[in-house]
């Protein structure tokens, strides 16, 4: 994904679930950490759990790219040398382009310098080895959206919902109703005419 492929579809793929891998040499030891996730504060989250879990370690570098057009990202070394550690990881995460994905690889130092060479390699391999063994799921791009309608609007709200298959969360009916919903972008125009030909009907997106 990434700069390279042009992404013209709201699927897209990721992993399905945490995941480990591992990589040795000359006494170091590299443990990848893969995770699916959606927001930059997810990944600050792990990876300040992660530094306090492995507080012993050398260094604790990562990179993420997430959305489903791959568009934010990042590359960190962590005091390695310069676009040794960071720039591999992400580079494995596009190769198999995929998005909404953080891996951290953490290093344990064995006493014997790897060179950059051997750096690259280290950091490639390890994160291979965790995406491998996290395998790839599709996901479909969409966002949320909060609809408030009148009691009386409530038939007509249902059944547009109900017809375009809409993932529904936080429903309130009363005399003034609301209720939130997850559109899939190649869906969103549809759905916001729907909703806008539907009298007194509010729609925000959240």
């Amino acid at each position: 994904m990434g700069a390279t492929e042009n992404i013209s579809t709201d699927i897209y793929r990721s992993i399905p679930a945490p995941a480990e891998g591992l990589f040795k040499d000359n006494g170091s030891r590299f443990i990848a950490l893969a995770y699916p996730v959606e927001t930059e504060e997810e990944v600050k989250e792990i990876v300040a759990s992660l530094k306090k879990k492995y507080h012993d370690a050398r260094h604790h570098c990562f990179a993420y790219r997430l959305g489903h057009k791959g568009d934010r990202f990042r590359a960190n070394d962590d005091g390695e040398p310069s676009s040794s550690a960071g720039r591999p990881i992400l580079g494995q995460i596009d190769s198999r382009c995929l998005s909404d994905v953080l891996v951290v690889v953490v290093r344990y130092f064995g006493g014997i310098k790897l060179g950059i060479p051997g750096l690259i390699r280290a950091y490639k391999t390890s994160t291979a080895d965790a995406l491998d063994n996290a395998g790839t799921v599709e996901k479909i791009a969409g966002e949320w959206y909060r609809i408030r309608f009148g009691y009386l609007s409530m038939n007509q709200v249902m059944k547009a919902v109900k017809d375009m298959e809409l993932p529904q969360k936080a429903q309130e009916f009363g005399e003034d109703c609301s209720m939130q919903c997850r559109v899939r972008l190649s869906l969103k125009e549809d759905f916001l005419k729907r909703m806008g030909d539907i009298e007194g009907c509010e729609v925000e997106r959240i």
